[in-house]
């Protein structure tokens, strides 16, 4: 891969392939893409095994993440919120979703911290910042602090301060809100009526908030709001990344899009253009995991933007802003070395915050979705 596609490499996120040790597709990918980094899921810990002997695997995991991009500064993602949304076996501690401990979503969120970097990970894709007003909603719920914005608001910028006292950085989803969709976007597009005046006056308020706390990542929506944009899904909307996010917010940190294999929008990017179209939004970093598509799809990905950028589609003021948006935050990631925490941590984990059912530290899982 040529150098200008190696350096567009860099607004992406790769989520990898199943197994415990580095797929040697994922390897090659890696060295050749570099990309800012990996999201780790469920099936790349060896669930069942001791802790000892896990945690062994999974830093090999991590230190072989790192020699195939060649760079420490590598985001080593992961969706860690409680609930149905718990990647690492046992001993983790299993909180129970967030509204069950949204009152003490600053304790939660600094164990979560410490456990999440005794693993070598450094991005954890939470909180979620939506706001649970859909009764119908099939994918918030109880992912959710709260129906209210200003108790979502609250807990947010708590778990946050949590999170990054333990050495993990936060990134808030949903922007502008997921809470309010009658949909899943895992499985179709989801279209909310609202408009912008009933926006601003519930769904933004938490993301506003840990704007002002110096939040450094913001996950958009696949959700398209038709009375803000009737045509883009905030995923590459203009509209709400730059006009809304930064300019009318004050968001100068890193933006990235959900999992855009899923099938709100999977189709959508498909085409020509399509990755130039998220970067002219305003929006950083693209996250193509392995569950929903073939995640050697970023070559022409990359290969797409690079096209773009010499046709003059993509503009390369806006590149030139995300590139340094991309090495602010690679200066900003913590390198936590992993290590092995005593027991007794976890059981003062446990006492923190109601854990969920089903999930114990004997070791037993049930059966989950990725989310």
């Amino acid at each position: 891969m040529s150098n200008t596609l190696e350096s567009l490499g860099q607004h992406f996120v790769v989520g990898l392939r199943p197994g415990v040790d580095l797929d040697p597709r994922d390897s090659r990918l890696l060295a050749d893409v570099r990309p800012a980094g990996v999201v780790v899921f469920r099936d790349n810990f060896m669930s069942g095994a001791p802790y000892e002997v896990w945690h062994t695997r999974f830093s090999r995991l991590v230190t072989a993440v790192r020699a195939a991009i060649g760079r420490d500064d590598v985001v080593i993602g992961i969706d860690h919120e409680g609930g149905t949304v718990l990647r690492p076996p046992a001993p983790m501690t299993p909180f129970a979703f967030a509204r069950s401990w949204a009152d003490d979503a600053e304790s939660v969120g600094r164990a979560m911290g410490v456990e999440l970097a005794s693993l070598g990970i450094n991005v954890n894709f939470a909180p979620v910042a939506d706001i649970d007003s859909n009764t119908s909603n099939p994918v918030i719920g109880r992912r959710a602090f709260s129906s209210s914005a200003d108790d979502v608001a609250r807990a947010c910028v708590a778990f946050c301060n949590g999170l990054r006292a333990a050495g993990v950085l936060p990134c808030a989803k949903h922007f502008p809100g997921h809470g309010d969709s009658a949909a899943d976007s895992h499985d179709e597009l989801p279209i909310v009526t609202a408009t912008m005046s009933d926006m601003q006056a519930r769904e933004l308020i938490p993301f506003t908030q840990l704007v002002k706390n110096d939040i450094p990542m913001i996950m958009t929506a696949h959700v398209l709001y038709t009375a803000v944009d009737s045509v883009e899904p905030a995923t590459s909307s203009l509209t709400w990344v730059t006009d809304v996010l930064r300019r009318g917010i004050g968001f100068a940190g890193v933006v990235v899009t959900d999992d855009i294999g899923m099938r709100a929008v999977s189709v959508r990017f498909e085409a020509r253009g399509a990755c130039a179209a998220i970067l002219n939004s305003g929006t950083d970093l693209m996250m193509v995991c392995s569950h929903w598509t073939d995640t050697e799809r970023v070559r022409e990905m990359a290969a797409d933007v690079a096209e773009a950028q010499l046709s003059g589609l993509l503009d390369a003021v806006t590149l030139q802003r995300s590139a340094a948006r991309i090495q602010q935050l690679r200066r900003q990631l913590p390198v936590n070395t992993p290590r092995l925490l005593p027991m007794d941590s976890f059981s003062a984990h446990q006492a923190i915050a109601p854990m969920r059912a089903g999930r114990g530290h004997a070791g037993q899982t049930v059966s989950l979705d990725e989310e």
